[in-house]
């Protein structure tokens, strides 16, 4: 056994218990997957971190689902870089960060902590009717198609009609399967539709959403930074908000209220990046013990 730093996180919040937690284990990037599976599930979190030295950045970073491992997400990138600047480990206002999508910029504005996401790959349109069976809602409460998108994980982007079918949708495992197989996809994807609508769950919100998740993970994602990435960038590509920033929220029905700050980089139709900032609360810290890695 070896044993390790973490920090447990709350992204996209200032306040203790809200926005979407994450377990970030420090010096763990060399730990064998299962481990680092079997340590997701340990904590009933959606996702944990594992940082490490890289060649390339100021530090690599491993993104676990219970699961699987996953190129990147935005939460648990947020709650990485509180860790690591409630411990000193930060010595300036950037840093650079190895993830499996590859290089992504974190900045510090204040509270703020803004990562840039990558350029918005936009992908296939999957039929609106087959969206809605996998959401449990009928296809005329969809009101632009839906689309898969990527700002370093693809999610299928889903535009709903108001806040009352975002709250009646319930996620359909097998009809969400099937949907995956129908275009391409397999298992080792994360593309449970990102449920969106144009308004906010408060009065400073633009946007408010749902990420209905499939076992093993939790039921439903407080808070979604990889996927708010995504889906901006679906609405500017398709000219469904004006801003050219915009405030995002998610998780008000949890009881886990966030929100982030989404900013274009480039202009609408050649986006080069996606700025995505929130805040962190550093809710605990410890050590944990783990099987070293097999060498």
């Amino acid at each position: 056994m070896a044993t390790y730093l973490f920090d447990w996180v709350d992204a996209f919040t200032a306040r203790p218990f809200s926005g979407n937690g994450c377990a970030v284990v420090h010096q763990g990037a060399d730990l064998d997957a299962d481990v680092c599976m079997a340590f997701v599930r340990e904590t009933s979190l959606v996702e944990c971190t594992f940082t490490g030295p890289s060649r390339v950045a100021d530090i690599r970073v491993r993104y676990f689902l219970a699961s699987r491992e996953i190129p990147f997400a935005g939460h648990p990138t947020i709650a990485t870089v509180a860790a690591m600047r409630s411990r000193g480990l930060i010595e300036s206002n950037s840093l650079t960060l190895e993830t499996g999508a590859g290089l992504v910029t974190v900045t510090l504005d204040g509270d703020l902590i803004e990562m840039t996401q990558v350029a918005p790959k936009f992908g296939a349109k999957p039929n609106a009717a087959r969206v809605a069976m996998a959401i449990g809602l009928m296809p005329e409460t969809i009101v632009a198609p839906p689309q898969l998108v990527s700002t370093g994980l693809p999610f299928c982007i889903t535009v709903l009609r108001d806040q009352a079918d975002l709250r009646a949708a319930r996620l359909n495992v097998e009809a969400l399967r099937n949907l995956a197989v129908e275009l391409g996809h397999d298992d080792t994807d994360v593309m449970e539709p990102f449920l969106v609508t144009l308004g906010g769950a408060t009065v400073e919100g633009d946007t408010f959403s749902r990420l209905l998740l499939a076992p093993p993970s939790p039921p439903e994602d407080p808070f979604t930074g990889s996927a708010t990435g995504a889906m901006a960038a679906y609405l500017w590509h398709h000219g469904l908000i004006d801003k050219d920033c915009f405030i995002a929220q998610q998780g008000h029905w949890m009881g886990r209220p966030g929100q982030a700050r989404v900013i274009r980089v480039g202009p609408r139709d050649a986006m080069t990046g996606i700025k995505v900032a929130g805040e962190g609360y550093v809710l605990m810290r410890g050590e944990i013990d783990l099987p070293e890695p097999q060498r």
